[in-house]
């Protein structure tokens, strides 16, 4: 394809300006105006054909194959992606030169090596670059681009990282292995075991061995010639620097949660806990396995069950071998009774009195659920560490440095929540040449980006009403790139600022949703861009304000590129509960507004904080097929981001906490108003559905106000929120034995009485992340309040994400069934 900014993209997303960004708090003022946009096709479509449920839910394959983990060549004039075989779950990869003109050519098995890594690393003056692959390390000469194999045997290596000596240093399990690339001497680091530290020979207790070693002169030798023996080993491993470090015991029953090596290899920072215990009746039994019989399969434990277990941060000295454990004490608001609100009211309800105290709470690592980085950080000097901790409540996230001198924790920075800390926005890191942390932070009601030195106040480098994300920060500290929505809540597009502050540059304006990869000479972009009509595709621009985008893959089949689909159109729905906009995809027939009145489905899209009402494509592809046959069918439909979804900022965010279900099902409302008001529909013709948190919602939409919908679709959905997982649920509603009010309000189980319009359930047994119990004890609850209007369907085979083709057929036959009878 020719070098071209594919301006029809750009020139059809002008109208963008008319919508300024949402309502934020403290410092991100805003307003908007409910202008409607869309996209058009890039396509030429054949409007004779018409979609059918049977290709719609054939395997995806027919769509096309779209490029995978695309990364760079170490010399930035290649690209490489992966892209599914045909008919097979097998990935092949691909290399891609800028200059070429197509798709790129396979790399053969034997070559495969020499893809290198997106998560590839470099020494300090980027001469040397170093990846693993399929379990070995291999190291590149940048200037020659010569790759040398460093290992090659049946362990796994992983995690190389260049030490300031010039050595690489990598992992297998909880060993640190440092290779010289001069020599080829490998020497073991650091090693961490969870046992109790080993012990020199000792009596044993007792009268009659006492007696033994005072009467029997040969029992006493030997235990002589054992202590001698344990002394003389320890003595050798302290005097003799040519015998192997000693290992770190941390403790018997414990497990290691995080740990990360100083560049000048001189300490160690390690997080551990005490291990778990798997309960033996967390199963799932899977009635369909290849050898006939029941398998009782084991799964995570509900939040009901799980009590996290707080973590201690060690500093370990690998010039004597010393370990430390760091205080939390520092830290603000470590012992605040976070939750006391929350206890009290529970307490109330119950008859009794809550009584605040302070109280140490429970803190470990932070895990953003989006990030490869880690929580623990150092600076490339190896003078400097930070960590990132989260408060195990869910309310606190700090970021704090670590005085080695003196084994202490340093706070730099702490971002509370009344709700619940973010799991995503939580990047940070050093900048390279100086003292100063950069981070995200929520603090001001969106996603920006901070700059702080370690002895001074932070700087703010974004702001508006707006999500920064991904940022990548350049080696010379010239510049940080990032991800945002500046210009609407569903464009995304790359930017760059200095690290020092000033005007934010847009580097892209394609016009739809841009992730981006920066090359590894720092002046080029991979970009994987897509919109509602256009599934991801590889670009590369240079990494330079209003550079053109040339685009690198065509992966499509030809019989996608021929369909007649509607791209939906991005409105914002008003809110009669706030001053924000619900922002919507809504999908209308050409001729809308003619004739009768219409039907009209909504659809509720899982996962509860995910964006679906943006401009990219949708991971829900075949949710858009389904919404593109109805509307060739008169139907209207409607795709609501209701509150607690991703991309508008943390008041929506956590609009739902402590009570799920409640906002989401105004915000439903608001959009069956619109519909009824602006797109010529029949308020007693509307359905709705949705899977996981979309199936949750249908329950909470047909038993709370039963009068809005005529029908309903759950799938895969969450009945009791108790019986979910931990990481997930205790952000929102906290956990059932400190908040058991947050639950009742916020589980349909409680609420099936008010089931009075036709509602289809379709449930996968094997489903590992909503499990199948929560459809059963739904059930039994609907048949003991002897409610006639439901059916269920049960889907063998299938997990939360299901797998055949016949499945899904099956699925959305009955939801298509269930509203061309009610609607």
């Amino acid at each position: 394809m020719p070098n071209i900014r594919y301006s029809v993209l750009a020139v059809a997303l002008c109208s963008l300006a008319l919508i300024s960004p949402l309502q934020a708090k403290k410092s991100e003022p805003q307003s908007y105006q409910t202008t409607t946009i869309s996209v058009p096709s890039v396509y030429t479509a054949d409007p004779s054909i018409k979609l059918t449920l049977e290709q719609i839910m054939a395997d995806p394959d027919w769509l096309g194959r779209e490029p995978e983990s695309a990364h760079w060549n170490y010399d930035s004039q290649q690209v490489y992606y992966q892209r599914k075989q045909q008919g097979s779950e097998l990935r092949d990869w691909f290399a891609r030169p800028l200059a070429a003109n197509d798709n790129g050519s396979a790399v053969t098995l034997a070559q495969q090596h020499q893809a290198g890594s997106a998560n590839a690393v470099y020494n300090a003056d980027r001469s040397l670059q170093a990846y693993a692959f399929e379990g070995d390390i291999y190291v590149r000469d940048m200037a020659s681009g010569k790759l040398t194999q460093l290992t090659r045997d049946n362990a796994t290596q992983y995690a190389p990282e260049f030490l300031l000596d010039g050595r690489l240093t990598y992992r297998e399990g909880w060993n640190w292995y440092a290779e010289n690339l001069t020599s080829g001497q490998r020497i073991e680091l650091v090693s961490l075991k969870t046992e109790d530290q080993p012990k020199g020979p000792t009596k044993p207790k007792g009268y009659l061995a006492q007696e033994q070693h005072k009467l029997i002169e040969f029992v006493a030798l030997q235990q002589k010639n054992a202590e001698q023996r344990f002394a003389a080993k320890q003595q050798l491993q302290q005097q003799n620097s040519n015998i192997a470090a000693a290992a770190f015991y941390l403790g018997k029953g414990m497990q290691v949660v995080g740990a990360s090596l100083s560049p000048k290899a001189d300490y160690m920072l390690v997080s551990v806990r005490k291990a778990g215990k798997r309960n033996e009746k967390d199963i799932m039994p899977n009635y369909i396995t290849s050898n006939g019989d029941i398998a009782a399969e084991a799964v995570r434990a509900r939040v009901n069950d799980v009590t996290p277990e707080p973590q201690r941060i060690m500093l370990l000295s690998l010039l004597d071998g010393s370990s430390t454990e760091l205080s939390y004490t520092s830290l603000p608001g470590y012992n605040e009774d976070v939750l006391a609100e929350v206890k009290a009211e529970n307490a109330k309800a119950k008859g009794e009195k809550y009584k605040s105290e302070k109280v140490i709470r429970d803190i470990g690592l932070m895990d953003d659920w989006y990030w490869s980085q880690g929580a623990i950080r150092w600076h490339a000097s190896g003078q400097q560490v930070a960590l990132m901790l989260k408060a195990l409540d869910n309310k606190d996230r700090w970021i704090a440095t670590v005085d080695i001198k003196n084994k202490t924790l340093v706070p730099q920075h702490r971002l509370h929540d009344t709700a619940w800390v973010n799991y995503s926005f939580n990047d940070f890191g050093w900048l390279n040449n100086s003292d100063s942390l950069y981070y995200l932070s929520e603090e001001s009601g969106y996603s920006h980006l901070y700059v702080k030195p370690l002895k001074g106040k932070a700087k703010k480098l974004t702001q508006g009403t707006f999500e920064v994300s991904e940022p990548i920060l350049t080696s010379n500290d010239a510049y940080i790139y990032f991800k945002a929505n500046k210009t609407h809540p569903g464009n995304y597009e790359v930017y760059r600022v200095a690290s020092t502050g000033g005007d934010v540059e847009q580097l892209t304006n394609l016009g739809g949703s841009t992730s981006f990869t920066l090359s590894p000479d720092e002046q080029k972009l991979l970009l994987q861009f897509s919109t509602n009509l256009l599934p991801p595709e590889l670009y590369v621009a240079d990494a330079t304000p209003n550079a053109a985008a040339k685009r690198l893959t065509d992966t499509m089949s030809e019989q996608f590129k021929k369909l007649p689909l509607v791209a939906p159109q991005v409105v914002a729905v008003p809110s009669s509960h706030g001053k924000q906009p619900v922002f919507s995809k809504v999908y209308l027939p050409a001729d809308y507004k003619a004739g009768d009145k219409r039907r009209a489905v909504v659809f509720n899209h899982g996962a509860g904080y995910l964006q679906n009402s943006d401009l990219g494509w949708s991971g829900y592809f075949r949710e858009f097929l389904f919404h593109n046959l109805l509307v060739q069918q008169g139907y209207v439909v409607l795709d609501m981001d209701y509150r607690a979804s991703a991309g508008y900022g943390r008041d929506w965010r956590t609009a739902i906490y402590r009570r799920m279900g409640t906002p989401e099902i105004e915000d439903l409302a608001d959009g069956v108003n619109w519909l009824v008001d602006n797109a010529n529909v029949d308020r007693k013709r509307i359905g709705t559905y949705g899977g996981s948190y979309g199936g949750f919602m249908t329950f909470m939409a047909l038993f709370t106000q039963p009068d809005l919908f005529q029908a309903g679709a759950a799938l895969r959905p969450v009945s009791d929120w108790a019986y979910y997982n931990h990481g997930y649920t205790s952000n929102i509603l906290n956990s059932p034995a400190i908040d058991p009010i947050a639950y009742e309000r916020s589980s349909p189980i409680y609420f099936s009485q008010g089931l009075k319009k036709p509602l289809l359930i379709n449930a996968p047994m094997v489903d590992n992340n909503v499990f199948f119990q929560d459809v059963v004890r739904l059930v039994q609850r609907l048949i003991e309040q002897e409610n006639n209007n439901f059916e269920t369907a049960i889907y063998p085979v299938e997990a939360h994400g299901f797998r055949q083709p016949s499945s899904w057929l099956d699925e959305y036959r009955r939801i298509y069934k269930l509203f061309e009878q009610n609607l």
